[in-house]
């Protein structure tokens, strides 16, 4: 069922609504040289009667003159020394043939072309509301009689307008509806009610206020949420976990702290250098200056660069895997199954053919473990989406325990940013986007990378939605590592309800804030004076309004925290038609809270700036490495079904930890050497150096699966004077 009602949504978003919108506007690109004409020669005409009906006021001495014509007859023979009477009425007319009428909307053009293509739906509607099982909030229910309703009227020669709900007849639909110049008086256009009710139903699925019973994805979140008893039994461990309050008030006031912080930022304003306000009290930062990187930082970074031994990227997985045992992860799906031998072998070639985007030949060898029937069996029996994150969760273990990556953070900031793929064929799971994918479809890798270089896990979702609906059911299903208490995240994956939910659950949220002078600041006390940031703060929070709901926010967050329902559908539910709900706008408004904050410390510390653009590089880092090792198939992503995606992308996933666990180990120990042969190595150039390297990794071409014998554990470090090519 939730393929189908994923293959509607499709249906109507990209083959109806976005393709009538497309047409439409071709449509209008063709007929504007006849627009412009035709506008060019009414405004001379009326420019005219204007100038020549008018007094006219000598703007020097005052003097009032009378119209320069007297008569009907005189205004026509100066129009038409401009513009020719036949002339003007072809442009009026033309005018009437190619705009729409007066009081008509911007969807008008488009909905009328919508119209024709009825026999789009007209096989699926029927069998659509007799396969799926449909229910409705209250806010719903309208439209989901009316769609109940529809097969009654298909085919009908005539039908009324006490046949059909005419409330749900917005904008230039009741136009459309009722009013078609081709119907006969006492009847209804009853094709262009069926896309009525279609683009409402879009809308109410999308917000769950229409919801399939039998459905995970498409079913009601509401449901889902912790209620009764089972709330009641979850809500002190939750509040605990949490450290939030049974009680808003306590907390609440502690949260009012908002107003000394404005006043100390403020009483700094004067000596900070890094912040301006225009003219209009809005905000303005100072562009971070880049970080210089000194002598001893460019000659650390190419002695260990030189001294990291060449290798392919089979050995690079298969010498991991030895010091994690992440193959182990790799089971069975019949679970009975006895373990293959050299299956790490063939482990390390799918992760290859699926990672790089290769396919199985550039891998296929002479061994058993790299033939095609053993690939092939191996690929469908232990390569899944639960046994690539168990083993992730190795390799983030490792990489937590090496003194190079403990340099780099302690794994308690991340960043969660999307990787596009294109997809060339046929899918469902595929959306258009033209600035990432062209005129194809596409699909996006929302991953989380922590400070210290490893993956914590990731989510593939259709097209290029905003972020911000993600976020928290990525940081919730994380594969390992520890879990983040700051979270880093571009513009687009902010919002005040997503402020609000990280906050309740425990995270210091610090997006990007591209459009910072756009900001809207917040204040709790509408009397403060807060000197250069009272024109900025003209956003008030109510206090009462996040008390009033409460315990319901306390219901939403334990629901997401013990993964009784995804924070996607929360979100979605908290707004309607792009409006908060009253439970919505108090989390919002408890949001703000934290977004004032943040934008404050932005404001006074600019360390903080930089450790945020210093995490959102790291993650452009790790998705530039990302695009060099899936490169075979120009990079696109061959999957019709999301378990496809998903699985490609966690080979993908997997095969970048295990890159960067092996850059990270050896650039250890290179380190280590180099102090040892006293070479100037300073902690504070350490921490700058990148795992994100790949010139001594071969990711293309034949592909060598010999693990050469490792007394020492590794491999021996190259001289730091060694060419490349050596």
């Amino acid at each position: 069922m939730d393929d189908a009602l994923d293959l509607l949504e499709v249906l109507i978003a990209t083959k109806l609504l976005a393709r009538a919108e497309r047409e439409s506007a071709k449509e209008k690109l063709k007929t504007l040289p006849r627009v412009e004409r035709a506008s060019a020669k009414l405004a001379t005409a009326f420019q005219v009667v204007f100038d020549t009906t008018s007094e006219q006021v000598d703007t020097d001495t005052g003097e009032i003159a009378p119209p320069k014509v007297e008569s009907l007859e005189g205004m026509w023979a100066a129009i038409e020394q401009v513009v020719p009477r036949h002339e003007l009425a072809a442009a009026i007319a033309a005018l009437f043939e190619l705009t729409p009428p007066l009081g008509s909307d911007a969807d008008e053009a488009w909905r009328a072309m919508l119209v024709n293509r009825f026999g789009t739906v007209r096989p699926f509607l029927k069998l659509l509301i007799t396969v799926v099982d449909f229910d409705a909030t209250p806010e719903g229910e309208p439209v989901l009689s009316a769609l109940l309703s529809l097969p009654e009227l298909m085919g009908r020669k005539k039908v009324g307008p006490a046949e059909i709900d005419t409330g749900l007849l917005t904008g230039s639909w009741r136009r459309l509806v009722l009013s078609a110049p081709h119907l006969e008086p006492g009847t209804v256009d009853w094709k262009a009610y069926t896309f009525c009710v279609l683009e409402q139903l879009h809308r109410m699925l999308r917000s769950k206020q229409v919801f399939a019973r039998n459905s995970s994805k498409w079913g009601d979140p509401r449901a889902k949420l912790l209620a009764g008893e089972a709330w009641q039994q979850a809500r002190p461990t939750v509040l605990a976990s949490l450290n939030l309050p049974g009680e808003a008030g306590a907390h609440l006031a502690a949260r009012a702290a908002l107003d000394g912080t404005y006043r100390e930022v403020a009483a700094r304003v004067p000596d900070n250098a890094q912040i301006v306000f225009d003219d209009d009290g809005r905000l303005h930062f100072a562009a971070l200056e880049p970080e210089p990187e000194p002598a001893s930082l460019l000659d650390l970074r190419a002695a260990v660069n030189a001294m990291l031994p060449r290798v392919d990227l089979p050995e690079v997985l298969l010498e991991v895997m030895s010091w994690t045992g992440a193959d182990q992860a790799f089971t069975s799906v019949t679970g009975g199954e006895a373990r293959l031998k050299d299956l790490h072998v063939t482990i390390a070639g799918l992760l290859v053919a699926h990672g790089c985007n290769v396919g199985y030949t550039p891998v296929m060898g002479g061994a058993d473990a790299l033939k095609y029937g053993r690939l092939s069996h191996v690929d469908q029996t232990y390569l899944r989406l639960a046994t690539y994150r168990a083993a992730n969760a190795a390799l983030i273990e490792h990489q937590a325990s090496i003194p190079l990556a403990q340099a780099w953070g302690g794994g308690l900031v991340a960043s969660v940013d999307g990787m596009r793929f294109v997809v060339p064929v046929p899918s469902v799971y595929a959306r258009p986007n033209p600035k990432y994918f062209g005129r194809r479809g596409g699909a996006t890798w929302l991953n989380m990378i922590n400070d210290q270089a490893a993956g914590l896990g990731g989510k593939v979702v259709a097209g290029t939605p905003r972020d911000s609906l993600y976020v928290l059911d990525v940081l919730y299903d994380r594969d390992g590592g520890r879990r983040p208490e700051m979270i880093v995240t571009d513009t687009a994956s902010y919002s005040d309800i997503v402020f609000g939910l990280l906050t309740l659950a425990g995270f210091a949220y610090a997006p990007q804030l591209a459009d910072l002078p756009d900001q809207k600041m917040w204040r709790i006390d509408r009397t403060a004076d807060y000197g250069a940031f009272q024109d900025a703060a003209r956003g008030r929070v109510d206090l009462a309004r996040i008390e009033r709901h409460w315990e319901d926010i306390l219901r939403i967050i334990g629901s997401i925290h013990t993964g009784a329902v995804r924070a996607y559908d929360v979100i979605r539910m908290l707004s309607r038609d792009g409006r908060p709900t009253p439970l919505g706008d108090a989390i919002a408004h408890y949001g703000r809270i934290a977004k004032t904050l943040h934008i404050l410390r932005l404001a006074d510390e600019p360390r903080y700036r930089r450790q945020i653009k210093v995490q959102a590089n790291l993650q452009e880092g790790r998705h530039a490495l990302a695009r060099k090792i899936f490169h075979g198939r120009a990079g696109q992503l061959y999957q019709r079904y999301q378990d496809g995606m998903e699985d490609q992308i966690g080979a993908l996933g997997l095969v970048l930890n295990a890159l960067v666990l092996f850059n990270t180990r050896y650039m250890d120990a290179a380190v280590n050497q180099l102090r040892a042969d006293g070479f100037d190595v300073r902690d504070e150039d350490v921490a700058r150096l990148s795992p994100f390297v790949r010139h001594h990794i071969n990711v293309l071409g034949r592909y060598s699966f010999q693990l050469p014998d490792l007394p020492g554990g590794l491999r021996p470090l190259r001289d730091k004077h060694a060419a490349d090519d050596e």
